[in-house]
Order: structure tokens, then sequence, then C-alpha cells
């Protein structure tokens, strides 16, 4: 499909999605159902990762809800409403819990506590208390600001609208659902779809009294903007919500352990047919507010929050075919050629079997009738087959011990970490040795977060590569311009163009550079890490020359694992080649350095051995944000080395040699004026 082609069939979804938008929240007369709009949705998010060039302001991966009404006066947040996180497996579950004990430094033996609250589908509002009064009430709107329907929102009994407790905050935005339970429903089911769009056109009616006739609910559950509050969690804020006069969700609870979350999410999902209330999930909060607010947020979602949806599409088909993909990194990814079944909605005829660990536990086989998922993401996976259905004839799939594109031994590497072998099976070639493992490393250079070429898409690699245009990125910045405008699909403006589009990334960041490479294990932020250490290219390339990597493992965030991918990166000589040609078609720009106007401006600081409560990643992120700066070793331009438990020694002494302060944690954290 031309590129043109593609931007229309996006474009034509965007305005069909604005469309939807418009009527589900404006008018709150949806045109489409639920699990329709779900399927647009998804469809322009998957057009916009496999075509970097598809972008617009009305996409739902930048909106949040719908602007405000011009029927209603706009106001602010004080504090945004942000959105969550989704869960939809254990695994998800898990890494959430991982990533917070990580950034905080916690044990991984000890459990977490939760406020595990049901996700009532109702709409979200905010209500303003001052001195004890409700005064102002607003809908989510776009996360920052919000209509105001303080006059609606008052006729709802559920909402107090004086609170005289002596402990009430001064000022508070108490936070909520409203909603209609699915009993009262029944008497209004032939005007609105569900009750969600039923309390959200009854909300946003313009006369209060019209409002009034409606049996909407409001159930709290959370705060925003806060002076006076004397709560220390969530569990305890919800019991005070009582006290106050609020009502809470009945089925509230207080877990602790992954575990014990998921228990409860399956007794919850067999329960949800006899609510009297639509849910579509549960949100698990950290209990501790001191947690949370060390967790912080990230983007538009809080670190310390995650909805697990019960949203789960399954159906039954055929497996035609089990091919093998080759990944960037050499990864063989078995994938299940299906009979086509419609799955919530959407075609499938591919599905995921992940590695060959899985395929063996799970004993799928070509020809099995199998079960297919479709939950939460856009890949398809395989949960089970049916053996009872399975051929005489069927054999066990075999899984290739050479490379099915360059005949290259594949291998399971052993995990230092894990102390376990990996699932998955790599082909071995190195480099731009193996023609797949060059095809995906060439889509990953020209990707969003590298590169970033306009109209550069993997599909137009994959041709390039076809007609033997390219081979290495070099080849990206030297191509026969004059060729390619003698091409099927192409002609003089759209070859101007893509000329255009590729001179204009000549110019680009180091970190950006270094996560282009594809370097197994460096993501963009350990790009960001790296290239800070080394700030210039020159310096970064000169690692090829270098026989000692260990510096390196001085950078809080990059371990064993990281230097020894970048290790292997430099001892092959296409990947040098391959820098000292881009080298001379590119302006590699130095890392930018932080802003000057912190507590620890101008400082320099180092950690050994390990803090009590709080992690590296969280001690640099805190010397950055005050305009510190960390380096990798005792040198004498280092200011400062924190020292922790067990200490290593050798720079200690080194520090006392050059005169170097050394402190411990505590009075690390009186330099930001934080107590320890």
């Amino acid at each position: 499909m031309k590129k043109k082609e593609i931007q229309e069939k996006y474009l034509e979804k965007i305005k069909l999605f604005k469309k939807f938008n418009f009527n589900y929240y404006e008018k709150s007369k949806p045109v489409i159902d639920d699990q329709k709009y779900d399927i647009i949705k998804r469809e322009i998010l998957e057009l916009e990762k496999k075509y970097s060039f598809l972008k617009s302001e009305n996409s739902p991966s930048k909106v949040v809800g719908f602007k405000p009404s011009k029927n209603f006066k706009k106001a602010p947040h004080k504090i945004p409403m942000l959105s969550l996180s989704n869960a939809f497996s254990k695994q998800d579950l898990e890494n959430f819990e991982k990533k917070i004990k990580n950034f905080i430094a916690m044990s991984h033996n000890i459990e977490l506590t939760y406020s595990a609250e049901p996700k009532i589908d109702g709409i979200s509002a905010s209500l303003t208390y001052v001195n004890g009064k409700f005064c102002k009430g607003l809908s989510r709107g776009d996360g920052k600001e919000g209509e105001d329907i303080t006059e609606n929102l008052a006729t709802i009994n559920d909402i107090p609208k004086v609170i005289s407790s002596k402990d009430f905050p001064k000022e508070i935005d108490i936070r909520g659902e409203v909603f209609i339970q699915n009993s009262d429903f029944k008497n209004m089911s032939e005007k609105f779809a569900n009750p969600r769009n039923a309390a959200s056109g009854s909300l946003r009616q313009k006369n209060p009294n019209e409002t009034k006739k409606i049996p909407l609910k409001f159930i709290a559950y959370t705060f925003g903007y806060e002076k006076g509050l004397i709560v220390e969690n969530q569990s305890d804020f919800i019991k005070k919500l009582s006290e106050w006069g609020f009502k809470t969700n009945p089925l509230n609870k207080l877990i602790s352990g992954v575990k014990n979350l998921i228990k409860n999410y399956n007794e919850i999902e067999k329960k949800r047919s006899n609510l009297d209330f639509d849910i579509d999930g549960i949100v698990y909060k950290v209990n501790d507010f001191a947690v949370q607010r060390r967790l912080g947020n990230v983007a538009n979602a809080p670190r310390w929050a995650v909805a697990h949806k019960f949203s789960s599409n399954k159906a039954v088909s055929k497996i035609l075919d089990i091919e093998i993909q080759i990944g960037r990194t050499g990864a063989l990814t078995p994938v299940a050629k299906i009979q086509p079944i419609n799955i919530g909605g959407v075609i499938v005829s591919n599905a995921t079997l992940h590695n060959e660990d899985e395929i063996n536990r799970k004993d799928i086989r070509i020809g099995d009738t199998v079960v297919i998922e479709r939950a939460g993401d856009v890949i398809p996976h395989i949960l089970s087959a049916d053996k009872q259905k399975r051929s005489k004839n069927s054999k066990k799939f075999i899984f290739p011990k050479n490379c099915p594109s360059c005949g290259s031994e594949t291998i399971k590497e052993f995990n230092k970490v894990t102390k376990k072998v990996d699932a998955v099976r790599r082909c071995s070639s190195e480099g731009y040795y193996c023609n797949k493992i060059s095809i995906e490393k060439l889509k990953h250079f020209v990707s969003k977060e590298a590169f970033n070429i306009d109209g550069f898409g993997k599909k137009i690699v994959e041709n390039f590569w076809k007609l033997k245009l390219i081979k290495y990125p070099q080849d990206i910045f030297n191509l026969n311009f004059s060729k390619i405008e003698n091409l099927d699909g192409w002609g003089k403006l759209s070859v101007k163009n893509l000329k255009y589009s590729i001179d204009q990334k000549k110019n680009i960041s180091l970190e950006r550079f270094i996560f282009s490479l594809g370097i197994r294990h460096i993501g963009l932020e350990n790009a960001k890490l790296l290239s800070k250490h080394f700030v210039s290219f020159s310096k970064f390339k000169n690692l090829s020359k270098q026989i000692d990597y260990d510096d390196m493992l001085n950078i809080d965030g990059i371990g064993e694992t990281q230097v020894s991918s970048i290790k292997s990166f430099f001892s092959n000589e296409a990947n040098i080649k391959v820098l000292n040609e881009l080298e001379k078609v590119l302006l590699i720009k130095n890392a930018i350095q932080n802003s000057d106007d912190g507590l620890l401006n101008n400082k320099t600081f180092l950690v050994t051995g390990k803090l009590n409560g709080i992690s590296r990643a969280e001690v640099k992120s805190l010397i950055e944000e005050n305009s510190g700066k960390t380096i990798s070793s005792v040198s004498k331009k280092l200011n400062f080395l924190i020292i922790g438990e067990k200490p290593t020694k050798k720079k200690i002494d080194y520090a006392k040699q050059l005169n170097i302060k050394i402190i411990d944690q505590g009075e690390f954290l009186k330099m930001l004026n934080k107590s320890s």
C-alpha cells in the first residue's frame, strides 16, 4: 500500500474516532457499541505503531477523554486527573510490582499491601470542598481541565453538600464515579445504550431539574488537591470517606501479595454478573501514601496504581502451519498460521507461540484445534490445544537447530541473573551476516525512537532490501534516488520528499544514535545513560579500541548484561565498519548537560555500597532533578562519595587520597532538605 493510501486510511479512522467520541462524550448517544469503538481505537494505534509518519492530535494515543463541552464552563483541575495503566495477566501484575520494588529499593521478599477497588464503569467527577462545603464539581474532561457541572452533581443524594466533621480537610477535591445501577437502568434502556451512557447524558444536561429526575449514584475513591488531610494510607482514607458521609464500594479490600490479588480478582469476576452496577476491572493502589509520593507518576499515569481489566476475547481455530520469525536480536519466534477467525470484531490469522519452551510445554502441533486469546494487546496468542481432536498422524513440532535465514547454529544462552538457560532460542550470527536480522536491524534504525525518518517505514525497508538498494544503515544516506524514481509507486515528488526527510535526520542526538544501533539490552533509557556518560560520539566509538569495559559498570542502571552486549557489538568488524561509515555522513550531537538552577548545581556524586530504602536509580533521579551529576568513578572531578552498606574499600581509600568529601545517606538527604 502506498504512503498516500495509508495516510488516507489512517485519517479516515481518526475522523470516525473523533465522531464516535463526539457522540459518546458530547451527545451521550453512541453510534456504535463499546466493542466496535475499542476495535477502531486499536486499529489506529496499530497503524501508528506500524507507520511512524502517521500522527494526529485526535489520536487515542494523545486524547484522554474528550475536550470539555462548550455547553459548560471550563475549569482547570488543581491536580490533573490521570489515567491508569492496564494489566491483563498475573505476569503483568508481577512486573508492575517488580518495577515498584526496584524503584524504591525494596526487598523482593517483602509483600506490598494494596487497596483493591473494583472499577465501576461510570463517569469520573471531582468534587471541591472548602471549609466543609461542596462548592464546585468538575467532569474529567481531558484530564487537565473539565466541565463545571456543579449544579447537576448537586442533585445527587450520595454527594454530601455540607460536612461538619472536625477532621475533614480545610480544602479537598474528592474524586469518584457517577453511575446508574442496572436495576434503575431498566426503565431508561430505550433512551441509552448502557448505564454508563445514561449517567453521562444525565450529568451533562443543561437543566439541573432534569438531572434531578435521574437516579444517579456516586461512589468516592480518591482525592486530588488537598489541604489539611491527615491520613497515611488509602484504606484509612476510604474509611474516612464513609465517616464523612460518602458512599464507597462495598467490594473494596486491603490485600497483600500478587497471589491474593489474583484470588480476589477471580472471586469478583464470578460475582460480576450478579452485581447491580457495571465493573470492568479492579484498580490496585499501593496502600501507603508515603510510598505513593516516592513513586510519583510516569507520563499520564501513576507508578503506584494499575487497573486489572476483565476484558478478554477468545475463539477456537485450527493451526495450518507454524513459521519461525527472526527478530533484530536474533530471537526465533514461532508464529502459528491459523484459519482466519473473528475475535472481538477483528479477523485474526496469526497467533504467537512465544518460544520453543512454550510450544513444548503446551505440546502445540500443526493441525491442532486451539483456543486463541486476544486480551488487552494486539497480538493474539495460543492458550491451549484440544488434544482429543488431534489427528493420529500428528507429529511434535521440532524447533530448528539452525537459523532458517543464514544457517548459523541456534543457541540458548545462560542467563547469569536468573541462573537459568533462556527460553528463547537465537541465531548465533553476529553483525549483519544474517539477512533476517539485518532487515530487522534496519527497521529499528529508522523507527520512531531512533532516526524517525518520515516516509521510511518497515515496508520501505523490506522493498529497498529486496531491490538491493540497502544492506547497511549507511546505505540509507547514500541511496540511488534516480533508480528509486523509476520504481512503481514512486515519482519525482515522492522521491524529493524522501530525500528531504533523510537529509533532515542527518543531525541526531547521541542518545538516539546509540539506541538506533539496536544493541541488545540497550533500550532508549540505557542509551540516555550511555550518552551522558560518554558525552560525545568519538568517546563512544573509542570503545572498539578498549579492552577494559569495567568503567561502564559504574554507570547507575548499566549492569553486566548490558556491558556484555556492548562488548559483543564492538568486537564485530561489520559493526565497526557501520560506525565508521555513519560518522562520515552524520552530525551526531553531544549529550545535553543538566540545568544549573538546583540545590546540587555544579556538584558531582558517586554511590558505593547499598543504601537503605532507596535505590541508586532514585538517588540518581534526585541528583539530576536538583541539577547535580553522577559520575562513574572516583576522580578529581568527584565532589561527594555517598557510602552505604558494604561500600567498595578501594573507592573510599582513593577518595580520601584525593580529599573528596565522603558522606552517608543521611547527609546526602540533608543536602536536599530531606530527612532520612
